[in-house]
């Protein structure tokens, strides 16, 4: 998608380096690198066909997949996502969290959070704008999903906001998104 590195930042106190896709036994990887700053972190989410990998560097970081307890990672320590585990993580600390980590295969990951985290940004770093949501979660629901967001709303809801947003024409940020990926 770009030339690496690459930094975007949601205004929300998460930035995130991406450095670059790797390639080895096991396949093609995005390699990155984030930066959050204290309480912050994205909110509930899965990664449907990517395994997420992340290491603490610096700070400490609250982890949890979904139904289980909150755990912390400390500097050094590797907390791994497998594909379709719903899961969030959070700087548990009071300094910045530092993590470097990948996501396996990268699929459509660099668009989607390079969209949500300018969108994000733009509405004053609470949330993405309801349209860019609807718009993103739709096109890309066969790779990701958020656990906020009640499945019915994602599945049925997001589809008809999205294309009304096309017809009255507020998609063109959206012209050229890659295909989504689908796999059996």
């Amino acid at each position: 998608m770009s030339d690496y590195p690459r930094t975007i930042d949601n205004g929300a106190g998460e930035e995130l380096t991406f450095l670059g896709t790797r390639t080895d036994d096991r396949g093609e990887y995005l390699e990155a690198r984030n930066t959050v700053k204290p309480g912050s972190g994205p909110p509930m989410h899965v990664h449907k066909l990517q395994e997420e990998s992340l290491t603490v560097e610096r700070g400490t970081m609250g982890w949890q997949r979904r139904g289980e307890e909150e755990h912390l990672a400390q500097p050094g320590e590797t907390v791994t996502f497998a594909p379709g585990e719903m899961h969030r993580f959070w700087n548990a600390g009071d300094d910045d969290l530092v993590c470097s980590g990948y996501v396996r295969p990268p699929d459509n990951l660099e668009y989607f959070l390079t969209q949500i985290f300018a969108s994000t940004r733009e509405s004053g770093g609470k949330r993405p704008r309801m349209l860019d949501a609807a718009y993103l979660l739709s096109r890309y629901r066969s790779e990701f999903g958020m656990a906020d967001i009640p499945a019915p709303v994602q599945r049925f809801v997001f589809p008809v906001v999205a294309a009304v947003g096309r017809l009255l024409g507020k998609g063109r940020r959206f012209a050229g998104a890659p295909e989504p990926v689908k796999r059996a």
